[in-house]
């Protein structure tokens, strides 16, 4: 692959974590009920979102290509539901959240177990990506960081970028709808999304 055909991947891989960051965001926007929030709780839980969705996002083609010879077959068999499952667990936890009293609201993006949930589920469908680099010439680990490092860094910046923006915008959304019923409809919608497309390939 070329250097723009990597960067393209890299757009192409970042964009369900894009999505999840601008709600995240929004709901981050929304933290103690200031707004803005406190500007050092907000850039902390960003950019450990971030972080989190670059190192798996990365992670995972990694992984994919580690197990190539020996786990391909279930790992495109399973890894666009297992990525349904726990988008629509997370979705569908937001949309009960959406209905009940803030206090007793469990989805916060600013925990470590929901961070994680979040970036595994959104890339866990990269592990294919991992399979296609070991069947195009990327036989060795020297070939393959500089991919692995652009696709890890293009979703960091994604998930900034959409941090900022659900922070800039979700006052104005937090106005006109509940935003953890449209977060947890996003996710299940990726989540479906994930396994429409992986579904009409096979």
């Amino acid at each position: 692959m070329g250097f723009l055909d990597i960067l393209l991947l890299s757009v192409a891989l970042a964009m369900d974590c894009f999505t999840v960051s601008i709600v995240s965001g929004v709901l981050l926007g929304a933290d103690d009920g200031q707004h803005p929030p406190r500007e050092h709780s907000f850039v902390h839980y960003m950019l450990r979102l971030s972080f989190l969705f670059g190192l798996f996002q990365g992670g995972m083609p990694f992984i994919g290509w580690l197990c190539t010879t020996w786990l391909a077959e279930y790992i495109e068999a399973y890894d666009h539901w297992i990525a349904f499952g726990m988008l629509a667990f997370l979705g569908g936890r937001m949309i009960i959240d959406s209905f009940k009293s803030e206090e007793h609201h469990h989805f916060n993006p600013s925990k470590w177990s929901t961070g994680i949930m979040l970036a595994v589920a959104t890339s866990i469908d990269a592990l294919a990506v991992g399979i296609s680099f070991a069947m195009t010439g990327y036989h060795t680990i020297a070939s393959l960081w500089f991919p692995l490092v652009v696709i890890g860094l293009g979703s960091m910046f994604f998930g900034i970028l959409g941090h900022l923006l659900g922070l800039r915008f979700g006052a104005g959304i937090r106005k006109r709808l509940q935003p953890e019923l449209l977060g947890g409809i996003i996710l299940i919608a990726i989540g479906v999304k994930i396994l429409i497309v992986h579904l009409g390939q096979g």
